[in-house]
């Protein structure tokens, strides 16, 4: 057994001649240009993220949606989403005002979000609203990157009224 060093020891060294070039040889011997076209790659769109800032009270809930630089996105409140003055700071609404948002940033390329919940002055705890959302936008498919309170709270500061005695019924 000999070994040429011309051949090639096995098949995969070998060039392989698709049946595509074969053509388009043949083809341009007769003297018609062939276009080879190559498929096209498809850009990824640039994910970007938005900040949340959610502002519950117990009458109602506004939620205004920024890009990093602080410029406003979209801002959807409880009264844009029902006519029942009462229903404003409802669950329900809140995820009613969820879907509007998504609608709004979904073709911005914003996949990712950072939530910032502030509640009345001096209220331990948000609305209704605000869990609402924040789960309805990560049930849409939203990646939550951080949900930071961002709720006033006083230290000191000026005095409560209702005198030295405070409020007597």
């Amino acid at each position: 057994m000999t070994e040429n060093k011309d051949e090639p020891k096995t098949d995969v060294d070998k060039e392989p001649k698709t049946e595509v070039k074969l053509e388009k040889e043949t083809l341009e011997e007769k003297g018609i240009e062939v276009k080879v076209e190559t498929p096209k790659v498809k850009k990824k769109k640039k994910e970007s993220e938005a900040v949340v800032n959610i502002y519950t009270s117990f009458n109602n809930t506004i939620v205004h949606v920024t890009d990093m630089s602080g410029r406003t996105i979209t801002k959807v409140t409880g009264g844009m989403t029902t006519k029942h003055g009462r229903l404003k700071a409802n669950p329900t609404i809140a995820m009613f005002i969820a879907k509007r948002i998504d609608e709004n940033i979904k073709d911005l390329g914003v996949r990712s979000l950072y939530f910032r919940i502030r509640a009345k002055t001096r209220n331990p705890a948000p609305g209704p609203g605000a869990n609402a959302i924040i789960k309805s936008l990560s049930r849409a498919g939203y990646k939550i990157l951080n949900i930071l309170d961002t709720t006033r709270m006083p230290r000191g500061g000026p005095k409560k009224k209702g005198g030295r005695r405070g409020r007597r019924p």
